[in-house]
């Protein structure tokens, strides 16, 4: 190429006009002289949980397979009534398991194979206690009709919106907070909001195991709710200047 070419190519590039310094990556342009300040925060509320899932199932055994599903089927029907008539509707109950495996006898002299010397069968429903009143009262109910299995309870919060949505005022309200006292430190001021994202959050619903053992008859089960913590995290992006 020739030298005389050169220069109207280095004019064009002169003449385009240049990007702003204080760009963003985000197509979010800052205003002069301003800074960027990214906070993430965390609002937490916490409320008592007013609905419990609770597993109740029956385990049976026989020396037949075909034995212990018919056992175990009679049984679950009595408990299944039992939930029913204490006014569980069906669309709180679910099956969650059914099992059917066999028991062995172990060798002990290590040269023949276990042998099978029966069978148990499992059916396990987990029922959804909107009343956690009457959980206790209605597990005792289950047990007396034949549940030999209970597991939970998970605990939860039936309507989580209004809580996770109080969460979340309070950590824009945490963030703002901060980002006020990053921009005094500089000796600036938030002039405003580039972006919000919301990160992970919610309720926690770790099971927490119910003991089932011999019960005496003029105590009954109780379920203790607490409090459930309902988190919302934010990542807050403010223009200090």
């Amino acid at each position: 190429m020739k030298l005389g070419l050169l220069a109207p190519l280095v004019l064009a590039f002169a003449s385009l006009p240049a990007a702003p310094a204080a760009a963003q990556a985000d197509g979010q342009p800052l205003g002069p002289g301003a800074t960027r300040l990214d906070i993430v925060a965390t609002g937490e509320v916490t409320r008592v949980p007013d609905e419990a899932r609770i597993g109740a199932g029956v385990v049976t055994a026989a020396p037949t397979a075909t034995a212990a599903l018919a056992e175990n089927a009679r049984r679950m029907s009595a408990v299944r009534a039992a939930v029913q008539r204490a006014g569980i509707a069906d669309r709180d109950i679910q099956t969650s398991a059914i099992n059917l495996f066999p028991d062995y006898r172990q060798d002990n002299s290590g040269t023949a194979a276990p042998q099978i010397v029966g069978y148990r069968a499992s059916n396990e429903v987990t029922v959804r206690f909107r009343d956690l009143a009457s959980a206790g009262k209605i597990l005792d109910v289950l047990v007396a009709q034949g549940a030999n299995q209970i597991t939970g309870p998970n605990l939860s919060i039936a309507n989580s919106d209004a809580a996770t949505d109080e969460a979340r005022t309070k950590a824009l309200a945490v963030a703002r907070t901060r980002a006020d006292l990053y921009a005094r430190a500089l000796g600036k001021r938030v002039t405003r909001i580039l972006s919000i994202s919301e990160g992970g959050g919610g309720a926690p619903y770790p099971p927490r195991p119910l003991a089932m053992s011999r019960m005496v008859a003029q105590d009954a089960t109780a379920i203790d709710p607490g409090e459930q913590s309902v988190t919302a995290s934010l990542a807050v992006s403010f223009e200090i200047q």
